[in-house]
């Protein structure tokens, strides 16, 4: 347990206690100080949507301050704050050859945990396009593995090191964070660390936590008896008495006892993970902090998503100039060696090929449609064997109608966004999605089941008032499904009435120039919690 007798010296200097007292309270004009704690981020290391969150969040706050035109002053909810990233230095990062320096002072820090002490150092480069840092921890006996995530020993150990590193590293720095944003269960012990471990420096005395769930299915269980390796055997107190019932505990349940706030990645899963349904055991313990819980839907990175400038595709599109879309139709199908005809809507997939994703829908739906209908399916994405399987009976049935890539492939994403007629995402659930937002920009339409983020970002068409920018479906089923294909296809036929749902979907804006503001009015309120 980190103490100021068992800390190092410089820990207690009289000027890191000058520094926390004399530290002003977060006014509302204050640039905000935000510490972004995760195990991913893009492009340095990247299994999933976390990655590109916090690049796109991370790169928006840390833009320069937006003035506000009515005051003359800078906006209370714009970016330009002093917002730091921190993600473990993976044996992936080291190998990429990406250009960082050795933090001074930030090196050789050992670590004292019951059974060992660890030791690491600190890394420093900058976001790309931005003058965020990115502090890496530097470990290589748990870091320098083939994956991000394992089944070994002591992954326990690997992310309890994470949120431990961390506070040390904002020590090194002396940088008293406003606000540590935790993400998922792998930083989830940031909170209880600050209350215990770290409770006696003052550099953190007002340092409040935002614990943000991207996906409830992940939460980091593990035997009881890893609290004594990760130095919280004497908290049990602190954690989920059900589960220690069980000798298991849970990361990401621990953080929810602890943290200031909660948020998660819209609002409909906000209201989703308190029920029975999709609450995956913890719906209780969500229902008790409802108060305390937000829903604030992801934003996408147009620089990076925009098929008007996208420097990975061959053929660009906008609204003003749309034939880039069917040159790239043309491209896609020339790509996968399938028969082009303009009249052939291509439906594309781009995922992880998971039985989260909806994938057991299409055995009673696709099949009939690819028989009976003049239409494309390509599919980017692997996963489970039996999902992987079926696409490639798909594939074996009618070679003339469907393509797939297993794997995945950041260049072929983006073709099969811009090349597809309609994208399909019928997810069980889905916490926020990024796909479907990317499919809007790129006019195509997408299929979804009403769930989670999806929910909230595509609005069923109308073609009698002409709104709306896709297809979304109730109930999770094959034949729910099936219906909605039906009616995608009958609307595909009025090219006229087609022709506005793109511009509908193309004209939403899910940039984190909208979406950014609300986390800074969140934070800004926990500035201010008591």
């Amino acid at each position: 347990r980190s103490s100021p007798r068992s800390s190092p010296r410089w820990a207690t200097h009289d000027c890191a206690r000058v520094l926390a007292d004399s530290m002003p309270t977060c006014d509302a004009m204050r640039p905000l100080r935000l510490a972004l704690a995760a195990s991913e981020l893009t492009p340095y290391a990247k299994t999933g949507g976390l990655a590109d969150v916090l690049l796109g969040l991370g790169r928006w706050l840390g833009q320069p301050a937006v003035t506000d035109k009515a005051t003359g002053k800078p906006s209370l909810t714009g970016p330009g704050h002093d917002v730091r990233v921190f993600v473990p230095y993976y044996k992936r990062i080291a190998d990429s050859g990406v250009e960082v320096r050795d933090l001074p002072h930030g090196q050789k820090i050992d670590v004292r945990f019951p059974q060992r002490t660890i030791r690491f150092g600190i890394k420093e480069a900058k976001l790309p396009d931005s003058d965020v840092s990115v502090y890496f921890i530097d470990c290589p006996e748990l870091y320098y593995r083939e994956g991000i995530y394992t089944e070994d020993g002591d992954e326990a150990l690997r992310f309890a090191m994470l949120s431990r590193a961390v506070l040390e590293t904002c020590q090194r720095l002396q940088w008293a964070p406003d606000v540590v944003h935790c993400n998922d269960w792998h930083t989830a012990l940031i909170p209880l660390y600050l209350r215990t471990a770290y409770s006696w420096d003052k550099l953190f005395a007002k340092t409040k936590t935002l614990l943000t769930i991207h996906n409830i299915g992940y939460q980091g269980y593990y035997p009881e008896s890893q609290l004594d390796t990760i130095g919280l055997g004497d908290q049990r107190a602190h954690v989920h008495h059900g589960d220690l019932k069980d000798k298991k505990f849970s990361f990401l349940k621990t953080g929810v006892l602890h943290a200031t706030r909660l948020s998660t990645v819209s609002i409909t899963y906000a209201k989703e993970i308190q029920t029975d349904e999709f609450g995956m055991g913890m719906q209780e313990m969500l229902r008790s902090r409802s108060s305390d819980l937000l829903g604030i839907v992801n934003g996408v990175d147009y620089g990076e998503w925009d098929p008007a400038t996208d420097p990975k595709i061959p053929h660009h599109y906008s609204l003003d100039d749309m034939s880039g879309k069917a040159k790239m139709k043309a491209a896609l199908l020339n790509r996968f060696q399938l028969p082009h005809d303009s009249r052939a809507p291509v439906f594309g997939v781009v995922s992880r090929l998971t039985s989260q994703k909806g994938f057991e829908l299409f055995a009673d739906s696709i099949p009939i449609h690819l028989q009976r209908e003049d239409m494309r399916l390509i599919v980017l994405g692997s996963g489970e064997s039996k999902h992987e399987n079926y696409f490639q009976w798909l594939r074996d049935t009618w070679p003339s109608k469907v393509g797939i890539y297993r794997g995945f492939q950041e260049e072929l994403a983006h073709w099969i966004e811009a090349g597809s007629d309609v994208f399909l995402m019928p997810s069980r659930f889905e916490p926020c999605g990024l796909n479907q937002m990317y499919s809007l920009r790129y006019g195509t339409p997408p299929i979804v089941r009403r769930t989670g983020g999806l929910a909230d970002t595509v609005q069923a068409w109308d073609p009698g008032a002409q709104t709306g920018t896709g297809f979304p479906f109730d109930e999770y089923s094959s034949q729910a499904l099936a219906g909605t294909m039906d009616w995608v296809l009958r609307n595909w036929r009025d090219q006229r009435g087609w022709q506005q749902l793109v511009k509908n979907g193309m004209s939403q804006d899910f940039s984190w120039d909208r979406q950014g503001p609300e986390y800074v009015e969140l934070y800004r309120s926990l500035s201010t919690h008591r």
